[in-house]
């Protein structure tokens, strides 16, 4: 995707609508998924992770409390099907391997339930970073 494209998706529509938000109720938390690898400098070589990173910095200058989740490798749970082909290849090669990969890399992988989970957990009642790795929203995710 060319940068404006992804740009205009990416940052345009989601700082319109978190405006939009804030001025309606500036003390709502905010959560917006990144991901793993995003540019917070906005200069790096990786043009989705300079997007990404603005647009974590302009949420985080908003009145309400955001907060940006950055899972690294997400396992699809419950029957959730990629629609990108190549996703689909990947994760059923992977498939078997993604317990012993989470033990290995704890900050690398999060499963959709716990995204999920962390997210009404962060919603409710905060977090100590305003930035969450794998292994915090695996930690905000665990009762």
């Amino acid at each position: 995707m060319k940068e404006a494209d992804y740009r205009r998706i990416t940052y345009d529509l989601t700082l319109r609508i978190a405006r939009t938000l804030a001025d309606a109720n500036p003390r709502m938390t905010f959560i917006y998924v990144s991901g793993q690898g995003t540019d917070s400098t906005e200069n790096g070589r990786s043009m989705w992770a300079r997007v990404k990173g603005k647009t974590e910095n302009d949420l985080l200058a908003l009145p309400f409390r955001a907060y940006m989740f950055r899972p690294g490798f997400v396992q699809p749970m419950d029957g959730v099907v990629s629609k990108t082909p190549l996703y689909r290849v990947a994760y059923s090669i992977t498939g078997p391997l993604i317990p012993l990969f989470k033990r290995l890399a704890p900050n690398a992988v999060n499963d959709n339930r716990e995204i999920g989970r962390a997210m009404i957990a962060v919603a409710a009642s905060g977090a100590n970073g305003r930035v969450l790795t794998p292994r915090e929203i695996t930690a905000r995710a665990t009762p």
